[in-house]
């Protein structure tokens, strides 16, 4: 399970770092707080945090079931393709909210394929018997 605590370790600080960029921003472009508009750049970094902090919330808790029950090497894996992906994002929304497509693809997939597989681990369990 290290691995799967470093690429838990590394989502917190690349949220913690899109903190910091938001901050960046409102002190670049003259958004006081609690202001969360104003600038359209502004507005790009805010978005980007914040729509990482609603995936944080799925992705962690499927990480560490995933990692749990199924295989901590390929949840580290696929960790890894959600951080790439939310680098992608940041880089790309910030640039042209239309180009995050990628990003978001390579978020939501290792996420999505996450929860799927413990859904069938949790149901084959149950049938199997297993699951107390």
């Amino acid at each position: 399970m290290p691995f799967v605590a470093i690429v838990t370790a590394l989502a917190l600080g690349q949220f913690f770092m899109l903190g910091f960029r938001v901050a960046r921003a409102r002190t670049r472009y003259g958004i006081r707080a609690p202001a969360t508009s104003g600038n359209e750049v502004f507005e790009r970094h805010f978005r980007v945090q914040m729509n990482t902090l609603e995936q944080l919330v799925i992705f962690l808790p499927a990480l560490w079931i995933f990692a749990s029950f199924i295989s901590p090497l390929w949840a580290a894996a696929l960790g890894v393709v959600w951080l790439l992906g939310r680098a992608i994002y940041a880089i790309s929304y910030v640039r042209d909210p239309k180009s995050r497509a990628l990003g978001f693809a390579l978020t939501a997939l290792p996420t999505l394929s996450m929860i799927l597989g413990i859904l069938i681990w949790g149901v084959r369990a149950i049938l199997l018997g297993a699951a107390w």
